[in-house]
């Protein structure tokens, strides 16, 4: 795996180190005081930069709204330790202060965490997420002895298939919940409707990187997803516009739904921002509808 940060600015390798020096604190502020086994012997293995700041493509425009994250694949030594709520909250609370009031960050991070055994399983299977990961990533860290297997090929029909299971699985789904939250905006459920279109554009971003990497992150977070997705498929950020206030205020809203609408009295969310984020989870919908159209016909002509 490829260790060189030379092709990113001295600010941006200063701030990556700050995060790994992070992440090992507070990782190890989780597990001190665990008496099971995976705790006490609980261990990073591995931290890789991957993504856009692997590639040397990333974006920074504050004014138009869009930051490239740091993405990140962290490696630990058991299944258990990759709980995000248990083992990396803390740490993910740390990086948003570290760039959102310390300023001592200029992009948001974003972890993947995985086990040694577990990644070395996706090579196996030739996961494209994870082969694609380990070929273009950049190791932050790694500990001795612990060398990835080498991937194997995956099949075009295994491919497809699994492909086409993922789309039939959640591109329904999703268009159900936006079903759903058209019928609560014209109800006047307003907490209803932002909740349910939540749910509906999470589902499309899942559906949209399942299908096109057979991978997607265990996560609720829209601009997580929304930036995995839009690095695969630039086509997807035409769905969200992020040239006003109002356009990222109104984003803002519908990544707090999944929590706040179901449960902050304080939540609030007007009848145009409510439209306007309708219209735009409508217009996400044609656009991984035909993303993953697109794919699963290159795939079955590689059958």
């Amino acid at each position: 795996m490829k260790s060189s940060l030379e092709h990113l600015p001295e600010s941006k390798r200063r701030e990556l180190a700050r995060v790994v020096e992070i992440l090992f604190a507070e990782f190890q502020d989780a597990i001190v005081l665990g008496t099971q086994p995976h705790k006490r012997m609980g261990r990073i293995l591995k931290v890789v930069l991957y993504g856009s700041y692997a590639r040397g493509d990333w974006v920074s425009d504050p004014i138009g709204g869009y930051v490239s994250d740091y993405d990140l694949l962290v490696v630990v030594n058991h299944d258990r330790l990759t709980d995000m709520v248990e083992y990396w909250s803390k740490a993910e609370e740390r990086f948003l202060q570290e760039q959102t009031i310390a300023h001592r960050l200029t992009a948001p991070v974003s972890l993947i965490v995985h086990s040694f055994n577990d990644v070395n399983l996706q090579l196996k299977r030739g996961r494209p997420f994870f082969v694609d990961l380990i070929r273009d990533g950049i190791a932050l860290y790694e500990a001795p002895g612990h060398e990835f297997d080498p991937p194997k090929p995956l099949e075009p029909a295994e491919a497809l298939k699994e492909a086409q299971g993922y789309f039939d699985e959640w591109f329904p789904s999703a268009e159900e919940f936006l079903v759903h939250g058209h019928d609560a905006i014209s109800r006047g459920w307003s907490k209803k409707a932002a909740f349910e279109l939540h749910q509906a554009t999470e589902r499309l971003y899942h559906c949209a990187l399942l299908v096109l990497t057979l991978y997607s992150p265990k996560s609720h977070k829209l601009n997580f997803l929304r930036s995995h997705a839009e690095q695969l498929a630039s086509g997807l950020a035409d769905a969200w516009p992020r040239g006003t206030k109002f356009e990222q205020r109104c984003f803002e809203l519908l990544r707090r739904a999944y929590v706040d609408a179901r449960y902050s009295p304080h939540y609030k969310i007007s009848a145009e921002e409510l439209a306007w984020l309708g219209e735009r989870a409508t217009i996400l919908q044609s656009a991984v509808k035909c993303v993953c159209e697109a794919r699963l016909l290159n795939l079955g002509g590689d059958v």
